[in-house]
């Protein structure tokens, strides 16, 4: 498995709603169209509400991959900065865990 944490940080209210508009159009498409992908999560972080925190497991890196080749992910990655002061991103190699059923 791979996967992905990552901290975004809005640059006010308005752009908050809006990135959590584009979040939600770019997962409906994710969710339909991703097999390999097998967590999507997007969280707010409590107490900082231009704080999002997506937490994305695949399951290896070449369903990574074939995430990041869609279209809709490349809109969302093209898109987004418009709405962002911060990125930070941690890459993730899968040690052990539970609920998870895949081999690694």
């Amino acid at each position: 498995m791979f996967g992905l944490m990552v901290r975004f940080t809005c640059k006010d209210d308005a752009a908050a709603a809006a990135f959590d508009d584009l979040v939600a159009r770019t997962g409906e498409q994710i969710r339909a169209h991703e097999p390999g992908t097998v967590i999507y999560a997007v969280h707010r972080v409590d107490g900082r509400p231009l704080e999002r925190v997506f937490y994305e497991l695949y399951r290896d890196r070449d369903a990574f991959h074939e995430h990041e080749s869609k279209d809709y992910v490349r809109a969302f990655l093209s898109e987004r900065d418009q709405y962002l002061s911060g990125i930070e991103v941690d890459r993730l190699d899968f040690v052990s865990g539970k609920g998870v059923d895949v081999e690694h």
